[in-house]
């Protein structure tokens, strides 16, 4: 799958596109027909802890799923917006497969 990371506000290091590129490949494995991925991570300006966004768009045929997570850091984010999409895939593969 190819995974677009996008820096909002900041440099992005390459230990964390790596980390990004091999959660979302683990998606896959759920349902093997997701296009490409766009990761859009964040830091918002505030005084809270938690102000890091990892907003997840994933496409899929005919559909895009999109989460949006802020966490105190930009792993946690990603780790829960995957979660989140692991469970959409598996919801769609089962809509899917209950119409054939």
């Amino acid at each position: 799958m190819k995974v677009s990371v996008h820096a909002v506000n900041f440099t992005v290091d390459k230990k964390l596109v790596d980390f990004v590129q091999e959660r979302l490949d683990k998606l896959e494995k759920y349902y093997d027909k997701v296009v490409s991925a766009d990761v859009f991570l964040k830091v918002e300006k505030t005084s809270d802890k938690e102000n890091k966004i990892a907003e997840v768009k994933i496409n899929v045929p005919g559909d895009d799923f999109l989460v949006k997570k802020q966490c105190k850091t930009f792993e946690e984010a990603v780790e829960l917006s995957a979660e989140s999409l692991q469970r959409m895939l598996v919801k769609r593969k089962e809509k899917i497969s209950s119409h054939i």
